[in-house]
């Protein structure tokens, strides 16, 4: 049993204690039997379930902005995380696609998306990274040309979560010759939108539904357009505030199941005649792994406190947990598998899934590299005469 005394820490209320509780409840059963066959449909699966249980809602409120609750949010993608990777991604994707509408949807934009999104309808994908703009956005090249009515998108997508099996797209695009970050607009571009091709499905070591997204000719009308053209870095990276903690969530519920299963482990191998718990080096381990979860935990609730209660952005506090995060839960996951033996590199074995889901969260949402710039800017200019 992963451990809970966190839940009563100050961030939270008791709402989200509440929330917690009911939302292991649900998991418990719910996601108990492992997932196999058709990718899609187990996502689409996942995302009805999700909905018919009411918990995308903490994701996908309808009353937009002033509803999302990060800690909420983490909250639900921690425990996700800790039951299944994948009911995490589902989970995550539904708030990461209509989260910039939430922020910065008009009215007729929130009630077009979000309610069939919140309640397991309709799939969302966020498209931000090309072949040669991921960590670097101002590379952009995807083109958004204004014609009679609307927008003509043109340009490629890649490594888009959800691709594929989207309802709709937010989109990033240039606009006119501005160049950098300043040239950006954003957009909600349904999937059967003529011009929008799906150029490639991408498979990763832990299964997720990826693809590469070609637009060509792509027609959307002016109310697609959200917020206003040259917006659109801001909307991405206000979106991305939000949702880096919770990515450092899901490491740290991916890391509480290693460390809970490494202990079962660690007390029940024998070797020499007594539990490898009882030996000095994998205590000096077990106390590694125990101090980095905690450490992360603070991280993560710290960055979502402050910008539920203290309503202001988190670029660095959303930074900090996001890279710590992720980054000790590749360690604390090696040290499970460490413990496990041979036994922790079997397939069907659950450190070994564990240790395929880590990796790319140190990459998606920016990668570890692009979190110290982050931290160190945000730094530099909070010292800055």
């Amino acid at each position: 049993m992963a451990d809970k005394s966190y839940l009563r820490w100050p961030f939270f209320d008791d709402r989200h204690r509440a929330l917690a509780d009911r939302l292991e409840a649900w998991a418990g059963p719910a996601l108990a039997d492992p997932h196999h066959g058709d990718l899609d449909a187990t996502c689409r699966a996942l995302v009805a379930a999700l909905g018919t249980a009411g918990f995308l809602a903490e994701a996908v409120p309808e009353a937009g902005a002033q509803a999302l609750d990060v800690r909420s949010l983490c909250l639900v993608r921690e425990t996700l995380a800790r039951h299944s990777a994948l009911a995490d991604f589902a989970f995550a994707m539904q708030g990461l696609g209509t989260g910039s509408i939430s922020l910065f949807g008009t009215d007729a934009q929130r009630a077009r998306y979000l309610p069939a999104v919140g309640a397991g309808r309709a799939i969302a994908a966020f498209a931000l990274s090309e072949p040669d703009a991921g960590s670097d956005v101002a590379a952009m090249a995807m083109s958004a040309t204004p014609v009679p009515g609307g927008w003509r998108l043109d340009g490629v997508k890649t490594w888009i979560s959800n691709g594929g099996i989207a309802d709709h797209y937010v989109l990033f695009a240039r606009v006119g010759n501005v160049p950098g970050t300043k040239g950006i607009a954003a957009f909600i571009v349904d999937a059967k939108t003529p011009g929008l091709q799906i150029a490639e499905r991408i498979e990763v070591i832990a299964p997720h539904p990826l693809a590469t997204l070609r637009f060509e000719n792509c027609v959307v009308p002016e109310t697609a357009l959200l917020g206003q053209p040259g917006e659109g870095f801001k909307i991405a990276m206000a979106t991305l505030d939000i949702f880096r903690p919770t990515v450092g969530a899901a490491a740290l519920g991916m890391a509480r199941r290693a460390f809970d299963d490494a202990l079962t482990r660690a007390k029940s191998r024998i070797i020499g005649g007594k539990p490898l718990a009882d030996q000095q080096l994998i205590q000096a381990k077990l106390a590694d792994m125990a101090l980095q979860i905690d450490a992360a935990a603070l991280l993560v609730y710290r960055a979502a406190w402050t910008r539920d209660v203290e309503q202001r952005r988190i670029t660095r506090e959303a930074a900090m947990a996001k890279l710590y995060a992720t980054e000790a839960a590749q360690r604390v996951i090696d040290d499970a598998v460490q413990i496990f033996g041979g036994l922790g590199v079997k397939q069907g074995v659950k450190v070994e899934e564990l240790y395929r889901e880590i990796r790319a969260l140190r990459i998606y949402e920016g990668a570890s590299e692009v979190q110290k710039l982050i931290i160190a800017r945000q730094t530099l200019q909070e010292i800055a005469p």
